[in-house]
């Protein structure tokens, strides 16, 4: 299966490299849209279901639920227990995958085209009917907590724990989706059916799919996929206004190499400055070993091995962050340096060089996504996600090849917030205390 799937992919992303990308936008008889890839000389399919919401939904005192819930559904369904869905699964050379973030929960299937009904009737059991049966949720219960105990030990995993709640407050996003000890040890099984009514729902599933599968095959499969789902989940929650305040909180921790995020408020995907703060941020700190905080932080100082930062749009709030570790000793300095770049693009803006090197790694690296079925339906699913229209795929590159050195510093001066540039610092820093608190 393995060789085959390399092969397959292989195919395809030639395929696509000779022309352009053809979305196919497909509605069933029962309402349900999918954006469409078709490939008839592949014998493969790649389905990819986003079920907007995800772990945001978790009901108020039953953290964590979601994510239980999620990891469940391949462990039994029907009258399958997990290791006949397993066997099953396998028999039909299908791959199924099912996974939960703050905004969405996502199921990819992989399945030949000789099997594609038998492997969709199977992936609908899971989806419509599982089990949650008592020693799957134990099972998947005790794995959800040893991660979260490893968790409370690891300087990475703490710096995002605390950077989220610092920022998001009591909103979901301000807690782990897994949960707590606590949260997930008093989970029910009632709690999961009730997580998942709330999240799997027709008012809330985005679909893609690309191999070898027509337009009105597609619509059949997706009526009987999801038709039997509930019409509506648990209401979203509501937006989060960010806010920050520029200064250090400090998290103390036994380890000899602290790690930092570091950040403030960000920008909106649909905004129309989101292209100029998208090559932006290549030069400042998403373009690599070619990043102004690469060259400034690593290269010229030593101080890490890795900075970077990105644009973070989620659904409900926007921020521009970054990760940067270093000694105890030597991480005063590093944030000193972040910061300074971080003011002088601000201010200054990019260079020519800079802007026509970031519009080449942006373009050049677009068409290398396209690289299998699976990917293009991930692609398709985020599109839609994001309310972009198909010819996005198409036209992607002649916006960045647009964008300007005025755009470019403009929009540095007005998202870049040197003043609001917040860093979270665990570890042992030398030389830093936290200086202001959220």
């Amino acid at each position: 299966m393995t060789r085959m799937l390399a092969l397959i992919a292989l195919v395809f992303s030639a395929a696509m490299a000779r022309a352009e990308v053809d979305i196919q936008q497909v509605e069933s008889p029962g309402g349900f849209k999918a954006w469409l890839v078709e490939e008839p000389q592949i014998p493969f399919v790649a389905l990819e279901l986003s079920f907007k919401g995800g772990a945001s939904l978790d009901a108020p005192g039953k953290r964590g639920a979601i994510n239980l819930m999620t990891a469940l559904l391949e462990d039994g369904s029907g009258d399958m227990d997990a290791q006949t869905f397993t066997e099953a699964t396998e028999s039909l050379a299908a791959s199924f995958d099912y996974d939960v973030g703050d905004d969405t929960l996502t199921i990819s299937a992989r399945v030949l085209s000789e099997n594609r009904d038998e492997a969709i009737a199977l992936l609908r059991q899971s989806i419509i009917e599982p089990r949650f049966d008592a020693d799957a949720i134990e099972r998947v219960r005790a794995q959800i907590i040893s991660g979260i105990r490893s968790d409370q030990r690891d300087p990475d995993a703490i710096a995002s724990a605390t950077w989220d709640k610092m920022v998001f407050g009591d909103h979901p996003y301000g807690s782990n989706s897994d949960g707590t000890v606590e949260s997930v040890s008093a989970l029910s099984r009632d709690d999961l059916i009730a997580a998942h009514s709330a999240t799997l729902a027709k008012d809330r599933v985005y679909i893609a799919a690309a191999g070898d599968i027509t337009a009105e095959e597609l619509s059949s499969l997706m009526d009987t996929l999801l038709s039997d789902l509930p019409d509506t989940g648990a209401p979203l929650p509501q937006d989060v206004d960010v806010k920050t305040e520029g200064g250090i909180t400090v998290v103390p921790f036994d380890t000899p190499q602290s790690v930092a995020i570091f950040g403030h408020e960000g920008i909106a995907r649909d905004d129309p400055d989101f292209f100029p703060a998208y090559v932006m941020n290549v030069v400042l700190g998403g373009g690599g070993f070619e990043a102004r905080l690469m060259n400034e932080v690593r290269e010229k100082r030593g101080l890490t091995y890795g900075v970077y930062s990105y644009l973070a749009t989620k659904d409900h709030a926007n921020l521009y962050v970054g990760r940067v570790a270093s000694a105890n000793d030597r991480i005063a300095e590093a944030t000193q340096v972040i910061g300074d770049v971080w003011a002088d693009v601000a201010q200054n803006g990019v260079t020519q060089d800079e802007l026509d090197r970031a519009k080449t790694y942006l373009t050049g690296g677009y068409p290398l996504r396209f690289d299998g079925n699976g990917r293009i339906a991930g692609i398709l699913v985020g599109m839609q996600l994001e309310g972009l229209e198909p010819e996005y795929v198409n036209t992607r590159n002649a916006m960045i090849e647009a964008v300007t050195l005025d755009d470019v510093k403009r929009v540095a001066s007005e998202i870049l917030k040197p003043e609001a540039l917040h860093f979270v610092v665990v570890g042992q820093p030398d030389g830093l205390e936290t200086t202001v608190g959220n």
